[in-house]
């Protein structure tokens, strides 16, 4: 009696820690397409400088690829609530663009665990971009 009773306590307390571990995770997250085809084309290679900075166009896709993909982690209005970085501090400028781009690309990962996944191959450059377009409207010194 007395071992089933820890058996149970047992599994209640893996199942628990289980279920809290996926709370934390990032899960299963579904990119949203996003709709760049009004955007100029900027090729395939991938480029250093966001060729989309103060496109009104840009900036419009931009914030609704954000609203989609992003905000969930990052926050509305891309005002953080400390679970992933705040991007209104994002440095402007090309430091900023070359961090951004890196990240959007390759996503993050620190021992094993996945903080941010990468979105440069399934969303694409020219997405990556406009969500950068949108983000320095944001922006906060």
């Amino acid at each position: 009696m007395e071992f089933a009773r820890m058996a149970l306590v047992g599994s209640a307390a893996l199942m628990a820690a289980s279920m809290a571990t996926a709370l934390l995770a990032h899960g299963n997250v579904t990119p949203q397409a996003v709709d760049t085809t009004a955007l100029p084309d900027i090729g395939t290679e991938w480029l250093e400088k966001n060729p989309y900075s103060g496109n009104a166009k840009a900036i419009a896709i931009g914030q609704s690829a954000y609203g989609q993909n992003c905000a969930r982690c990052h926050g509305l209005d891309a005002e953080s609530g400390g679970i992933a970085p705040d991007l209104r501090y994002l440095e402007l400028g090309e430091s900023g663009d070359q961090w951004f781009i890196e990240r959007f690309q390759h996503g993050s990962a620190h021992d094993g665990k996945v903080y941010m996944p990468p979105f440069g191959e399934v969303l694409g450059q020219k997405a990556g971009w406009a969500i950068r377009a949108w983000l320095e409207t944001k922006h906060e010194g």
